[in-house]
This record gives structure tokens, sequence and C-alpha cells, in this order.
């Protein structure tokens, strides 16, 4: 099969999703698209103009991140007008889409140079949708009859009540990617992939992680009341519908056990990623030093109403496709939506917690959601190429009850 392979990789630091407070949350979410697409071109220093597509995941499309950032980005960025661009929404599972479909392009032996990523703006569009439906289904009731779908929240605390996961696993795991991420940050473990991010007047917007809480402990934790527990009970519509309602439609009688929290879930942050592409004969021809290729990729649909279930099945799946085993993996990385989702990865599969979001994840450092993904295949790649490790698989929950996978080689 034709490989595509993975030339470089890079990210803007996250900032805290908040106005007033994030570092990043005056810029511009093109601003941050361009950013990360700039730095690629200088770092490697090739023609703009030969970029077939630049693929971006920017799952909030409203506002300033409407109008297909990926083009806007490029444009900002200053490349050739030939350089197309396209913007998709699999939810938080976007920013790996991104990758495997520029992936998959140049595979085909359509295209030749692309590049996948995405940027989101938690701090302007992270509250769901635009004065419309609180509702995933957007009232498509119909759909809702069959398959009702919950707040992310409530969803989790569903998922840990299900599997007798207890809080203090949860808070633990939150506490683990706290160290790690401090670890990593303190050790540099970031800084190939780390842009800095600058204001228009060419002062320093940020240059660091800002969202980590490294002074994090159990204790504090437990003193966390749970985030979801009122909202599931608030009436969102004239029917008197609640999130509970749409759980216990499907799980008559479940009693749902309200374990997490802000300190147990992905931040809200902001930020962009970006991982350029190439087919081998381009690279060649060109002179650009793999540092990866793509090993297999896939998607995987679960249950819409636990929605964060489908990274277990997904890994499962992309590794069968790969002919692999888990034991021939050297890092996962899953992204931490909840702690929950993480947990439920590193039990049902078995894994050595070692392999596991070595650097700490979203809990530590957030989730700018259609970002996430290509951050996170970056992350992997720096930390294969630090440890002198070969393989590494990237998977992520996605609203709807889904999850893309890859597994990359390093080179």
């Amino acid at each position: 099969m034709p490989e595509a392979w993975i030339i470089d990789a890079c990210r803007t630091p996250r900032g805290i999703g908040k106005k007033g407070k994030g570092a990043l949350a005056d810029q511009h979410p093109q601003h941050l698209g361009a950013a990360v697409l700039k730095a690629l071109q200088e770092r490697v220093g090739f023609d703009t103009a030969e970029v077939d597509d630049i693929i971006f995941g920017t799952s909030s499309q409203r506002g300033q991140q409407s109008g297909d950032l990926a083009r806007m980005a490029a444009l900002d960025a200053g490349y050739d007008v030939r350089a197309s661009g396209v913007t998709l929404d699999r939810f938080c599972g976007s920013g790996i889409t991104s990758v495997n479909i520029a992936a998959a392009n140049i595979m085909s032996g359509m295209e030749d140079l692309c590049i996948g990523g995405g940027a989101e703006m938690m701090s302007s569009y992270g509250g769901g949708g635009g004065g419309g439906s609180p509702f995933l289904d957007n009232d498509n009731f119909r759909l809702r009859s069959v398959h009702p779908q919950p707040h992310q929240g409530l969803c989790a605390d569903t998922i840990a009540t299900l599997e007798g996961i207890d809080r203090e696993a949860l808070d633990a795991l939150a506490v683990v990617s706290q160290q790690r991420a401090d670890h990593a940050i303190k050790n540099g473990y970031f800084d190939k992939s780390l842009i800095t991010v600058y204001n228009a007047d060419g002062s320093v917007a940020l240059d660091h992680e800002e969202f980590p809480r490294p002074q994090t402990t159990l204790e504090g934790l437990g003193n966390l009341d749970p985030s979801f527990a009122k909202l599931a009970d608030i009436p969102l519509d004239e029917s008197g519908t609640t999130f509970r309602s749409l759980v216990l439609q499907k799980y008559p009688g479940l009693d749902i056990k309200h374990f997490h929290h802000a300190g147990n879930s992905s931040g809200v942050v902001d930020g962009a990623g970006a991982v350029l592409l190439a087919s081998p004969d381009y690279a060649k021809a060109h002179g650009m030093k793999p540092r990866a290729r793509i090993v297999a990729m896939c998607n995987m649909g679960d249950s819409p109403t636990l929605m964060l279930n489908a990274p277990v099945p997904a890994a499962r799946k992309v590794l069968a496709k790969a002919g692999m085993t888990v034991d021939d993996i050297d890092l996962f990385e899953i992204n931490e939506a909840f702690a929950v989702v993480a947990e439920k990865f590193i039990r049902d599969l078995n894994l050595d917690r070692d392999k596991v979001n070595v650097n700490g994840g979203a809990m530590a450092l957030g989730h700018p959601i259609g970002a996430t993904g290509s951050m996170l295949i970056g992350t992997v790649l720096d930390e294969l190429e630090r440890r002198g490790q070969q393989f590494g698989l990237i998977t992520m929950c996605a609203a709807g009850g889904m999850a893309p996978a890859i597994i990359i080689e390093r080179i």
C-alpha cells in the first residue's frame, strides 16, 4: 500500500479558555490557525503553492470560526492562493480525522502534500450551540426516540456508574495527569512542537502552557462538588425534558453516581495544531526528512447515549487493520475528555499505565476541541523520538458516540 509520511508537526500552547483570563482569548481563531501553518512552512521550507489541501477540524463553526477556517487561516499565513483548504466537524475527533483524511488522500495517490490540523477558540465558542437547541440532536424527535443523547458530562457519570469505576480512581488519574504534564513541561518534552503565538504588534501573546495546575492533590480534588448532578435535572424544553431523562430512556431505573468535576474533566482552552504530510516520492524529490509514517487509520461508532465509549473498539479496529496487538504499541494517547474515558480505556485493553498519556493529558493541559487530535499526534511523535521507540496509537471519543484512531511509526 502507498505510504503517507509525517514530515513535521507543531502546535500552539493551550491558553485558558476564558475571556479576560486566557492569553489567547482575544485572538481571532484564524490567527491561531495561521500561526501553526506559518510555523510549519518556516520549519520545513516547502513551497506553499504545492500544498494540495489543508484540512482543519473546528467543531463549533459559528461566528469567527465559521467560513472555512482552514482556507482563511492559510491565506492569513501568507500561503499561495493555490493552496486549498477545507474545514470539517467530527466534534472532539475532528483533529485526528483531519490528519487521517490528509493521509488517505496521499495514500490514494491523488495528492502529494497535505496538512491536517485544527483550531478551536473555546473562550468564544465553547458553550454549545448558538442559541438553538440544548440537545445534540437539534430537536430531531424521531432520532431522539431511538438514540437519546445526553450532555457529555452526564454520559461520563453514567459510564462510571455502569462500569463500577469510583471517584477515587478517577481523581487519582487526574492527579497523575497533572504530575506527568508538570514533569514534561519542566523537562522540555513539549518544546519541539510548541510554537509561540504573537500579537499583531509583534509582542508575545503566549509561549507556554497556561492551563496546568501542578499543585493539584487528591485531597483538593476530593473537596470539589460534582459538576453534572444539577445539570442532569434542569428542564430544557416545554415538555420538561432533562438530560437525566434521556439516560433513563435507555437505562430505566439507573441510579447515576455523579463523580466528575472540573478537576477530573478536560480543561476549557484555546489552541491550534497542524501536521504536515507528504508522499514518499514528493518528500524524496524535495529533500524532506520524514519523522513518521502512517501505519493504519480507522473510524468507529458506538452508543450515542453513552457517547464516550468508542475509543476502545476504535483501538481494537485500528490494531486489527495494522495486524498488530496492544503489545506492539509503545505509547498510547487517549484524550482525557473525562477521567472515565481514559480509565475505561486502560482497563478494557489491559494496558500498562506507564504507556498511556505519559506526558499528561487534557485534564491537565486542556482540550481545544477541533485541534486536540492533531496536537496529540505531534505529542506522541515527539515522545517516540525522545525515547527511541517505534509505534504510537492515538484515539479520542467524539460526540454522537464516535472515535477516530491512528497508528504511527517513527522513522
